[in-house]
């Protein structure tokens, strides 16, 4: 690795930070009696074979980005793009556990990609009720010569019944008034002013055009390919959870959903099968602070939209 920028806060995976950090993290060999056990862990292992361990009706929420179905080199490990019928199996293996693992009145969210998205909703709706596809902007999408430039993704949510936890007072978006409206006395309707400028807080869609991906001087940023930036999750996790409720994600990576609900002050439960990134999770676990970007703790702020 080159000597970095000092500007340059990406967190890089090193020889000496998974000497000092994966020894943290937990293995799993035997099935888990209790849950509390693994609470506030991460544990280093195949998904497949650790999510057969957990027990039955033990979490809140599950958020999730697992493998897209395509060529992808992560650390140590590779993905290779399969058939959508093996897709489709590989996909059916592990959320048919998440739905044994899950509360009665769980939820959970899965990203995926265009190509995938399809694959994913059909095995989903096999298990839960689908709600939604939220369909988010990612902003830095690579040309090609032959077709669109692709810059979006998808999740979906779904929930295990009819009573489940969805806080939309959490998620409320600050936004730009433009047409302030009245009441008969004359007085702000839905609307107030904040430094001399007219705001309204608004309930989000399911296309979402605020996100930021993380890049080299924000300090949440990791060498990990696909790493989601922890305003997004933290939309997911405040919209699903309560404080305390238990989070899982099966596919950790660099930890995102792990730091996000630590700093939301839910429990959390992260698998990944790569040791250099669980590594990296438990470092950025190690420093964490209160700070979302977009986010002041009490709403989401809009793109360019100013404290």
């Amino acid at each position: 690795m080159n000597k970095k920028s000092p500007k340059n806060k990406t967190l890089y995976i090193t020889d000496n930070l998974i000497k000092s950090y994966a020894t943290k993290c937990l293995k799993i060999e035997n099935k888990i009696r209790n849950i509390e056990t693994i609470k506030n862990k991460t544990i280093i292992g195949n998904s497949f074979e650790i999510l057969k361990m957990i027990p039955t009706d033990s979490v809140d929420l599950v958020v999730t980005d697992p493998p897209y179905n395509i060529e992808k080199k992560f650390n140590q490990e590779s993905f290779k793009r399969m058939i959508d019928a093996d897709y489709i199996k590989w996909l059916d293996i592990w959320i048919k556990e998440l739905r044994r693992i899950l509360k009665n009145t769980g939820s959970i969210y899965i990203c995926c990609d265009w190509n995938s998205s399809p694959l994913v909703w059909s095995v989903m709706k096999k298990y839960f009720i689908v709600r939604n596809r939220i369909t988010w902007e990612r902003e830095k999408g690579r040309a090609s010569l032959k077709n669109w430039k692709n810059n979006i993704e998808d999740i979906y949510f779904a929930t295990v019944s009819d009573d489940y936890t969805f806080n939309l007072n959490k998620v409320m978006i600050k936004k730009d008034v433009l047409a302030p409206y009245r009441d008969g006395n004359g007085n702000a309707k839905d609307w107030f002013l904040e430094n001399g400028k007219k705001y309204r807080l608004t309930a989000p869609s399911n296309v979402w055009t605020d996100i930021t991906i993380p890049y080299w001087s924000m300090k949440e940023n990791t060498e990990h390919p696909t790493q989601k930036p922890e305003k997004l999750i933290a939309k997911l996790i405040l919209a699903s959870s309560n404080e305390n409720d238990l989070v899982l994600d099966p596919f950790l990576g660099s930890g995102t959903t792990s730091v996000v609900a630590k700093k939301l002050k839910r429990n959390y439960i992260g698998i990944e099968i790569d040791a250099g990134y669980a590594s990296i999770c438990e470092k950025r676990l190690e420093d964490i602070n209160e700070t979302i970007q977009g986010y002041n703790g009490k709403y989401f702020l809009a793109r360019g939209t100013k404290e």
